[in-house]
């Protein structure tokens, strides 16, 4: 099996759980939880259903350029992928930042907004694809600085 295809192999497996896991949480919030409504998980971790119409702590609300700038992004990082697939570790962060985008996109298209729904002291509320781009843009700049002289390795 080429390094090309495992990466993209692997890409897809985390791009797909993390959709899977993210979708599911929120479908949990929105049955479980009223909207505007919270409940207290542990000291300082609240969950609460909140809807956000904008992308990062509600930037851009309600602008539809949202879509567009999300799905530029997108193919951008599709195009790099494509381009540095047998890049040691490029997976993760592809995988991470996909899955993301596409369970707040799904949210957008199905519902107008994305759900958030884990509310830290002093920090808009925020969800499992909100982690999963943030640890893909983390492991993004891990495998940037890593350089092009790794290759993909078989695990």
């Amino acid at each position: 099996m080429s390094a090309r295809w495992q990466s993209s192999s692997r890409a897809a497996v985390l791009l797909a759980a993390v959709v899977v896991v993210d979708q599911l949480a929120k479908h949990l919030v929105r049955s479980g939880i009223a909207q505007g409504d919270s409940d207290g998980v542990f000291p300082g971790i609240e969950l609460v259903h909140v809807r956000n119409k904008g992308v990062a702590f509600g930037a851009l609300s309600g602008r539809p350029a949202v879509m567009v700038i999300v799905l530029v992004a997108l193919g951008g990082l599709v195009l790099w992928f494509g381009l540095h697939s047998r890049r040691a570790y490029v997976w993760v962060p592809t995988g991470l930042l996909l899955g993301g985008a596409i369970g707040n996109i799904l949210d957008r298209v199905r519902d107008g907004a994305v759900t958030d729904f884990i509310k830290l002291p002093l920090w808009p509320a925020f969800n499992i694809a909100d982690m999963a781009i943030t640890f893909g843009v983390l492991a993004l700049l891990w495998v940037l600085e890593r350089g092009d002289g790794e290759a993909e390795r078989p695990a």
